[in-house]
């Protein structure tokens, strides 16, 4: 994979800042994509362009603002509460994003002479979103590669990592204070360890707390 290029599915955030650098190892040329559907943040964006720059890479915004004309929700409407219930989707699912992200990434990367797509979904910890799921990932793949008769290959490094795992992979990669101090996961837009109340940020925060316990271990 060293000679081909690649095209990384990208918001500034943990983890798919933590692709990123994976991606970086392991495909000669990588670019971002960036999605803008008026997000609850600007700062999500601007982190986002931030990264792309500090680390080298070409970034496409894409304006995918009609998502949020579909799929109210709360990270991108402010009087929408963000919430979770035993059995529900949390109120931050947005129904469809992975599906359009990934089609119009894929659509995008074609032109590009880009055939490897890199998302940052997870479904060891991922609050139960459907579009997070594996058998999701490789379904689209399929469908991807019969729609434009291209041979795409979706890769998912997360996909089986929970949050301390993931902070370990950025650790092996050099970049786990980069990931730490300048990535923005924080449902409230607070760059770096975030607001700590939110469930984006008590998810992040409690794998980075077990991550360096089990690091401080194994330096002992």
């Amino acid at each position: 994979m060293k000679n081909e290029k690649a095209v990384v599915v990208f918001s500034g955030g943990q983890d798919s800042t933590t692709c990123l650098f994976w991606a970086k190892q392991q495909f000669a040329e990588v670019e971002v994509i960036t999605f803008d559907y008026n997000q609850r943040h600007a700062q999500e964006i601007e982190c986002a362009k931030a990264i792309a720059q500090d680390l080298g890479v070409q970034q496409t915004i894409l304006d995918m603002a009609l998502l949020n004309q579909l799929a109210p929700n709360a990270l991108t409407r402010e009087d929408i509460a963000i919430t979770e219930k035993e059995g529900e989707l949390p109120s931050t699912f947005v129904d469809g994003r992975n599906l359009l992200f990934l089609t119009f990434a894929a659509i995008a990367a074609k032109q590009k002479g880009a055939r490897h797509l890199i998302t940052g979904v997870c479904e060891t910890d991922f609050s139960g979103y459907p579009d997070c799921r594996d058998v999701f990932v490789k379904s689209l793949n399929v469908t991807l590669n019969l729609s434009m008769d291209y041979p795409f290959v979706i890769h998912t490094p997360l996909m089986w990592l929970n949050k301390a795992d993931t902070w370990k992979l950025a650790d092996e990669l050099g970049a786990f204070d980069y990931v730490r101090e300048k990535t923005l996961t924080c449902y409230n837009g607070i760059q770096g360890e975030g607001c700590k109340q939110c469930p984006a940020c008590k998810l992040r925060n409690q794998g980075m707390e077990q991550y360096m316990l089990e690091r401080k271990g194994l330096s002992v």
